[in-house]
């Protein structure tokens, strides 16, 4: 199928669909324009698929890309509200500026995708490691794994960690 040819089939499902998903939203995030910037990310997804099946998939394939974009939103406000909550119990003198507040937000919105991102034991052994404090004989008792495959996880996560804090300019030599 030509590329004229998809993008006139794309801007058809977007007519047909896009008023119905802002609704979808709405009942979901309860929020008009809320629900709108999540209905627009959700076109902007399957457009960046590019493919017959997003089109063909129409409706679930659209309210499985908003669900998505949901719990992404939730959790990411749930991580934001944590740490205002962290900050609001901070003497007064010892709170960080307004830009590094900023930073620290957004680099841990890219920490919490980085997780994401990787395998279930990836994840759970980096948490268990930086969260808990365990060692990797601990943490391959924890989760009935090697060490070796442990140490695995742990080099992906690590990796994937520090690519994270030196795109956002922090020290990331604390974990680990």
């Amino acid at each position: 199928m030509s590329a004229r040819s998809t993008q006139s089939r794309f801007d058809v499902f977007y007519r047909d669909n896009h008023a119905w998903l802002q609704r979808w939203l709405r009942k979901k995030v309860n929020c008009p324009d809320n629900a709108a910037d999540l209905a627009h990310d959700a076109f902007v997804r399957i457009l960046a698929m590019r493919t017959q099946r997003a089109l063909e998939e129409s409706r679930a394939l659209l309210v499985t890309v908003a669900k998505g974009l949901v719990v992404d939103q939730y959790r990411r406000r749930t991580l934001e509200q944590a740490y205002l909550d962290v900050l609001a119990r901070m003497p007064e003198h010892e709170q960080p500026s307004e830009e590094a507040r900023l930073i620290v937000r957004e680099t841990l919105i890219e920490v919490d995708r980085m997780l994401d991102g990787l395998c279930a034991n990836a994840r759970r052994a980096f948490l268990l490691s930086q969260v808990d404090g365990l060692g990797y004989a601990e943490i391959a008792a924890e989760l009935g794994l090697s060490v070796s495959a442990v140490q695995k996880y742990m080099v992906r996560a690590m990796q994937a960690y520090y690519r994270v804090t030196y795109a956002a300019g922090l020290p990331a030599s604390d974990a680990g």
